[in-house]
């Protein structure tokens, strides 16, 4: 009973917790929006100009802004890139966000304006990897997304999505490649397309594994992640849930979210599970009540992001996924902890995010349960000790789990040049989970170290060839 009780009181200091930071950087987008929004409206008043004459459309001031984000949302494509240099895609993570979501609060905390050529996509933040892999995907070349005819009947979803009608990238093949930079979860769904192209798994279009000419993993969801099963995931098969946990709680959030269907709130923020469609126009209320008692939606079918994070679904997507000869890769594993006497414990406490120190300090003490099969052979449970409180800094190194994969661990950069392909180069740097994205302030310096390291390799030391015109250079 004392357990229960404890348990129960867990689970309401993490929801409430995560409930306070949903709502914090939900609310300081919405106050940059309306900031803009009053300072555009003072420029206007500013600069009003004289009436246009009769038929003419002069002296109608637009905001291009504004509208490449509306026409990004209807699935328009408001940047379109050419061919040369490859240009830089930043994949976000669970619960992220790409342009033109949460109104002008970026996912990379402005990063993606260190460089000319950077694609900043928005995928469903919570749908599954696959499903991710493929929105990605059509989101570069354009077209309508599918999501394959076999998987989306499996899982019971439309089997087509959005419409680009012009893709950021429409000349994507193996000569015009791109680089792509994933943070947590956007690491593996950038793995899996990857897979995808060498696979020839997107019907109409002639894919090879050289599309890719490197991937960049930031705090990267290479092997899973025991917090999972804090979280609610069952140990024993990695998919089910419990019956009292966080996750139950996100469940019936997102539930209600999607069911509501709020179009100027799902504009601003989406789950990305509009292919379900749950919303109460298509499924009324009697459908409401079988997604809540789980007899139909993505967590009826597993076909979400949770799965896939646990140990045993990165094992099984692992088991499916190459790492490729022709193309570079680099990894941050980033830990927040560190040993005392032999004991893992948080390395600070003011210096990890709220959201994440309860988790780092339970995962620093994970046991895998003695009455579950272990995830695979040769496990053990202080490997996975080490944490920056969303991932186990083990899991973000390097593939290593059915089948470890090339690596080399850097201690400095100028160690690995030149970079070879078909390698898995990491570091280790001290960090929690969400340093690097959305505050830029949190990180401080540390922030445009990382970020300028990882584009100056995409530019100067990771290609095939010869090295590509900067654009920044070009126009000095």
């Amino acid at each position: 009973m004392a357990r229960f009780i404890l348990s129960l009181m867990e689970l309401g200091v993490s929801a409430t917790v995560h409930m306070l930071f949903g709502l914090y950087v939900f609310s300081t987008a919405v106050a940059a929006d309306i900031s803009q929004a009053a300072a555009a409206s003072g420029c206007l008043l500013l600069r009003r100009p004289p009436p246009a004459a009769a038929g003419s459309t002069g002296g109608a001031l637009v905001d291009v802004a504004a509208a490449g984000e509306s026409d990004e949302l209807r699935g328009a494509a408001p940047v379109i890139l050419d061919a040369s240099p490859p240009p830089i895609v930043l994949v976000h993570g669970i619960f992220g966000f790409g342009k033109g979501r949460l109104g002008g609060l970026s996912y990379f905390a402005g990063a993606e304006k260190k460089d000319d050529r950077v694609l900043v996509p928005d995928l469903g933040s919570l749908t599954s990897i696959h499903d991710r892999a493929r929105e990605l995907f059509y989101y570069l070349k354009g077209g309508q997304v599918d999501y394959g005819e076999e998987h989306s009947k499996a899982c019971g979803h439309n089997r087509f999505g959005r419409i680009y009608h012009t893709g950021h990238y429409p000349v994507w093949d193996e000569h015009n490649p791109v680089h792509f930079v994933g943070h947590s979860a956007g690491a593996q769904v950038v793995r899996v397309l990857h897979q995808m192209l060498a696979d020839k798994a997107f019907p109409g279009h002639d894919t090879s594994e050289d599309w890719v000419v490197s991937l960049t993993s930031l705090s990267g969801a290479l092997n899973g992640t025991t917090r999972t099963y804090y979280d609610g995931m069952l140990v024993v098969d990695g998919r089910s849930m419990k019956s009292i946990c966080l996750l139950q709680l996100c469940r019936l959030g997102v539930i209600v979210y999607d069911w509501l269907d709020i179009p100027w709130l799902k504009n601003y923020y989406n789950f990305g599970f509009d292919h379900y469609e749950m919303s109460w126009r298509k499924v009324g209320f009697s459908g409401l009540i079988n997604l809540l008692l789980g007899h139909t939606g993505p967590f009826a079918s597993g076909d979400w992001i949770l799965p896939d994070l646990t140990i045993q679904g990165s094992m099984k997507l692992n088991s499916t996924l190459r790492t490729f000869p022709n193309t570079f890769y680099f990894s941050y594993a980033t830990k927040k902890t560190r040993k005392i006497f032999g004991i893992t414990v948080p390395s600070s406490v003011l210096g990890v995010h709220p959201i994440l120190f309860l988790r780092v300090l339970q995962m620093c003490m994970w046991r895998h349960p003695q009455n579950a099969p272990l995830p695979y052979k040769g496990y053990r449970d202080e490997d996975w000790e080490d944490n920056d409180g969303a991932l186990n800094t083990i899991s973000m190194t390097h593939p290593r789990i059915p089948i470890e994969h090339p690596h080399h661990f850097v201690v400095d950069d100028s160690d690995c040049h030149p970079l070879q392909p078909g390698i898995w180069y990491y570091k280790i740097i001290e960090a929690d989970h969400i340093l690097f994205i959305v505050n830029r302030e949190r990180a401080g310096v540390q922030f445009d170290l990382l970020y300028d390291g990882i584009f100056q390799r995409c530019r100067k030391h990771a290609f095939r060839k010869s090295p590509p015109t900067v654009p920044n250079e070009t126009s000095r």
